[in-house]
């Protein structure tokens, strides 16, 4: 019992809970309770301001280093892995994205009425970005492919420690500010009557529910199909992954079981297995990509009643599907990494959209990233059957592979065993 009130989930839905009910409370009482919401948007606004701070770190910490240590490795099956993770991730999106454009307009979202005008925080203080978060995506890939053109050992080793950098702020300062950042969030969506349209997002959350299975079926449709093989030998080894990665919300802290469920289908190389599950762990975020661009498009329509144009939308799967490759597999880890690309193309240098909507995407995203993160570890079997289709085709034998297969292996070790520390720690 006191493992399940000490792990991070408990906590974020603690501090949803506290949130709204203050939130609540401050509203039928504004002028008795005007000093302590003045406190609480000040502390709100604080954790916001050191979050986004973080952002440009966060994606030269995680796309930086990942560009290196896969880029060193470099084959046939790297860039092949690499371009079906991201088109599996842009297309998530995308079909996430009709179904936004779709199924938003029919959910009866309320005109916000009734609330109260937010205070003023105590004092303002304004902590901005070391670099704005395209400039941050920019160098990432600048610096990461120079390095491995370059050969630069000493670069990769330095951009690796600064990987571990990250992880620490992240797993020391990020998360652990998350459920107190959520919960002073809910104080003001309480506050000025947003929760009104809360039961729209309990439906979302199962409209993406239903998403993370049918992409996960067209994934196998597809990757069977190429492969000429049943797909089914697959995925249906993959139910203890799917729920230890819904009991770790962490795609490399399942790597283990997933490792072991991949291994006992018949239609799967072995040596692409060892290949394409740990590689595929760290870069293929489908259900999470998909999830996230369902709630902004929702959230986006609560907070100001209309939906990001349709060239916002795909500015914004584009560059989530680079975030999503970078993004290692902590819990929540692709829309933490996203924040930049939320608030600068998302919410636009809107006052209420940048003030509310990452704070509320952050609360809602976390009641539903463990099935996200499953839908990313069962999805990985997918497209490993893809690699073995491909193998095939083109009469690749498993010596050709198995060189790369041992390199990627390592090259992913490192990374998963911080993010177990990670979760071990927050759990």
């Amino acid at each position: 019992m006191k493992k399940i009130f000490s792990s991070l989930p408990f906590r974020l839905v603690l501090g949803i809970v506290i949130g709204a009910l203050v939130g609540l409370g401050c509203k039928a009482n504004v002028e008795s309770t005007a000093g302590l919401m003045q406190v609480l948007v000040c502390v709100h606004r604080l954790m916001g301001q050191f979050i986004s701070f973080c952002v440009p770190l966060i994606v030269l910490g995680f796309i930086c280093p990942s560009i290196t240590k896969l880029g060193s490795n470099a084959g046939r099956f790297l860039g092949i892995a690499l371009i079906i993770a991201y088109l599996s991730s842009v297309l998530a999106a995308t079909m996430s994205a009709i179904a936004g454009y779709i199924i938003v307009p029919m959910l009866h979202i309320k005109e916000v009425t009734g609330g109260a005008e937010l205070p003023d925080a105590v004092f303002k203080l304004d902590i901005p970005q070391i670099m704005p978060v395209i400039t941050a995506l920019v160098l990432s890939i600048v610096i990461g492919l120079a390095a491995v053109w370059t050969k630069a050992e000493t670069t990769k080793k330095l951009l690796a420690e600064f990987q571990e950098i990250v992880l620490a702020i992240v797993e020391k300062a990020v998360i652990p500010m998350l459920p107190f950042y959520i919960g002073t969030t809910f104080v003001t969506l309480g506050f000025d009557g947003t929760l009104s349209n809360f039961p729209a997002f309990i439906i979302a959350i199962i409209v993406v529910l239903v998403g993370h299975f049918i992409w996960m079926t067209v994934l196998y449709v597809i990757a069977g199909a190429y492969a000429k093989k049943n797909p089914a030998e697959v995925f249906k080894h993959y139910g203890p992954a799917y729920i230890t990665a819904v009991g770790t919300m962490s795609s490399a802290a399942t790597l283990s079981v997933a490792l072991e469920c991949a291994r006992k289908s018949k239609v799967l190389r072995k040596d692409l297995v060892n290949f394409g599950i740990p590689l595929f762990a760290n870069i293929h975020l489908c259900g999470s990509v998909l999830t996230e661009t369902f709630f902004v498009m929702l959230i986006h329509k609560v907070l100001i009643g209309t939906l990001p144009s349709v060239s916002t939308m795909v500015l914004f799967i584009v560059l989530l599907g680079i975030f999503a490759v970078g993004a290692p597999g902590v819990p929540g880890g692709t829309v933490v990494a996203s924040l930049g690309i939320v608030t600068s193309v998302i919410c636009a240098g809107n006052p209420v959209l940048v003030d509310k909507l990452p704070g509320f995407l952050l609360a809602i995203f976390a009641l539903q990233d463990s099935f996200g993160t499953a839908c990313n570890v069962t999805g990985d079997g997918a497209l490993t059957l893809f690699l073995t289709g491909y193998a095939e085709m083109h009469n690749i034998g498993n010596g050709k592979v198995g060189a790369v297969a041992v390199k990627a292996a390592k090259a992913t070790k490192k990374v998963a065993g911080a993010v177990k520390k990670v979760v071990k720690r927050h759990k």
